[in-house]
């Protein structure tokens, strides 16, 4: 009689508890209400209206808008912004790890300092980073005019309005993107498991690879999705850097609005960009298993 009212009593503790685990879920999702409320009405819902927009034509409900990017010039346009998105996604990585790995064993100080030269590009506007680099990597701008100086190049080297630059000037605004996440997985990784490491016998640059590194991935794929979804959406420094030679997707939804007005091929063109960069990071996720990495930081 007494383990039949033990087990009872344990059942109604249990059954206690998940009512108010469930009632706290609620009075939790009741407070993140409005904000939910406001992300809807602001993102969510003009996303549904373009994604309508897409196929009205002049004649009602079409899928003209979308039969039209079959054509060579977008897919030239297409593999051409995921190109350089991806390229630009490598070369930050390759700058950004070893420079957040030095900030991250630097004094707090010396960090600082550091990570306010990496953050000084935020202070100033696109625009005129952008023109910038026009300065600096044109026929006769200081990089072209250093080499000629040096002897190293007998002509000046084309720098600008091509893939080369573009690339250059979109590095150059996505670096602190990659740094920042890179830095903040870095500090969280104790020194203690390197000393461990190095007292079980390991050399300093096996213990990089097979202990540091590991522990840095969560910060490694957070800066990889932020530079590459924010790439393939750029559109000033490709149209100036690019001198029209590269076309970036965005570049065609400009031109489908400013020049055509055609805001049903421009939805469409936004829809498509919007549910191929989805569809890359449930690769991304399914391939790396985001989710495992997130519940083991």
């Amino acid at each position: 009689m007494t383990m039949a009212h033990s087990e009872a009593g344990t059942d109604l503790n249990a059954t206690a508890l998940e009512r108010s685990a469930r009632n706290e879920q609620l009075r939790l999702l009741s407070l993140c209400a409005p904000a939910l409320l406001l992300i809807g009405i602001v993102a969510l819902a003009p996303m549904g209206w373009l994604s309508g927009l897409s196929f009205v034509g002049k004649d009602g409900l079409t899928f003209a808008n979308y039969e039209r990017l079959l054509h060579p010039s977008y897919q030239l346009t297409l593999m051409s912004t995921f190109q350089l998105a991806f390229v630009v996604t490598a070369i930050c990585l390759a700058l950004g790890y070893p420079l957040a790995y030095l900030t991250a064993q630097m004094r707090p100080r010396a960090a600082g300092l550091v990570l306010l030269c990496v953050l000084f590009p935020f202070w100033t506007s696109l625009l005129v980073r952008t023109y910038a680099w026009l300065v600096i990597l044109q026929r006769k701008g200081i990089v072209n005019t250093w080499l000629e100086n040096l002897g190293l190049i007998d002509e000046p080297l084309r720098l600008v309005y091509n893939f080369t630059g573009t690339t250059i000037g979109m590095v150059h605004v996505m670096l602190p993107f990659m740094v920042l996440p890179l830095y903040a997985a870095m500090k969280s990784i104790s020194p203690d498991y390197l000393q461990a490491a190095a007292s079980l016998g390991a050399p300093p640059v096996k213990a990089f690879w097979q202990v540091f590194v590991p522990q840095s991935i969560p910060g490694v794929i957070a800066g990889l999705i932020v530079v590459f979804v924010l790439s393939l959406g750029f559109y000033v420094t490709p149209a100036l850097l690019g001198g029209g030679k590269v076309m970036m997707w965005s570049m065609q939804v400009e031109r489908a609005m400013e020049v055509y007005a055609d805001w049903g091929a421009a939805s469409a063109l936004g829809v498509v960009l919007l549910v191929m960069t989805i569809g890359v990071l449930w690769l991304i996720s399914r391939l790396v298993g985001i989710g495992s990495l997130i519940e083991r930081d």
